[in-house]
């Protein structure tokens, strides 16, 4: 059995971590079979779990071992296959469909070729377009996007995380990419490209596609007014918990936020999908925002309780650095 790799997300998105995406997607291997984790919370069944990762009920229970008369508990763990029907590795998807990346985490010597085999035997070119790399580039502790998760744009909040069509690399598994062929330029995202929003005049850019290029970020001065959306658009969700953590935080590039106040987290034993709140005691200020997963098992998590994304984190007066908070939920 392939070992189970470390689990975030979101960006989301991007989720992001150190290669800036907001919510990250990973891929678990068992019996040649891949598929996603999720974590159930309350009032979830089959039906809405399905909604989220676009797939059948009716596939989603016999892949866990389980029938649809069976309900469903808080924080039970569930195996979401990646099928034909919800991942893409050419491209392809319906036009109600939005892409989110999966990734796997590049473990010790391991290649590209290796990785390939494990994940439909996707060409390695695609797999260094879709990652900005070559073949050489891959380092153990590499988050390496392997295809995207096809969700509903009208039906799963991981839709608010995914990628834009234009920075989707669309590869054919049978015409590989000519050894010559630069890579296509990295376009930033325009905020005004971003449909159904009607945006204010003063926002800040939203940070490019390039994942590894570095937000595009101003501190914010805790004198001024940095809680633009009152606290976030999950404040009205928040439900007054007795649990209460002091830590320090991380920041991941996100493109949401900026315009629409919808604020996402990482954190370790909360589950996903809980509204949190967000204090930093240095400005005196608070978000509140949703919880896509727990801290990805790297380095740049070691010391945090919790990665928020810059949009947030500039609502809080603070900078992408890190920084205390007290978390309540």
């Amino acid at each position: 059995m392939k070992k189970i790799f470390a689990a975030f997300f979101l960006y989301l998105i991007f989720i992001a971590t150190s290669q800036g995406q907001t919510h990250s997607l990973f891929a678990y291997q068992e019996a040649g079979k891949a598929y996603l984790l999720h974590s159930v919370v309350a009032k979830e069944n089959w039906y809405s779990v399905g909604r989220i990762y676009n797939i059948s009920p009716r596939d989603l229970a016999p892949f866990n071992g389980l029938t649809l008369e069976a309900s469903l508990k808080i924080g039970q763990e569930l195996k979401i296959p990646l099928t034909a029907n919800n991942f893409s590795q050419n491209g392809k998807k319906d036009a109600d469909e939005t892409f989110v990346p999966v990734y796997h985490l590049v473990e010790a010597n391991e290649t590209m070729g290796s990785i390939s085999a494990i994940y439909n035997r996707v060409p390695s070119v695609n797999l260094e377009r879709w990652n900005r790399i070559k073949k050489d580039g891959i380092k153990e502790g590499m988050k390496l996007i392997v295809g995207y998760l096809k969700v509903k744009s009208s039906l799963s909040y991981l839709a608010n995380e995914g990628v834009r069509n234009s920075d989707v690399a669309i590869l054919s598994s049978s015409k590989p990419e000519p050894v010559q062929q630069k890579p296509d330029p990295v376009k930033p995202i325009k905020a005004e490209e971003k449909p159904l929003e009607k945006l204010p005049k003063a926002e800040p850019s939203n940070p490019p596609s390039n994942e590894n290029a570095k937000p595009i970020f101003t501190r914010t001065n805790s004198t001024s007014n940095t809680n633009r959306f009152n606290g976030g658009y999950f404040a009205a969700e928040y439900n007054d918990g007795n649990n209460k953590l002091n830590g320090l935080a991380g920041t991941f590039k996100s493109t949401s936020g900026w315009n629409d106040g919808k604020y996402y987290v990482l954190i370790n034993n909360v589950p996903v999908g809980t509204i949190i709140k967000v204090i930093a005691p240095a400005t005196q200020k608070s978000v509140y925002a949703k919880v896509l997963g727990q801290l990805p098992d790297m380095k740049e998590s070691e010391g945090l309780t919790i990665r928020i994304s810059n949009a947030a984190a500039s609502d809080l007066g603070e900078d992408e650095g890190k920084f205390n908070v007290v978390v309540m939920y």
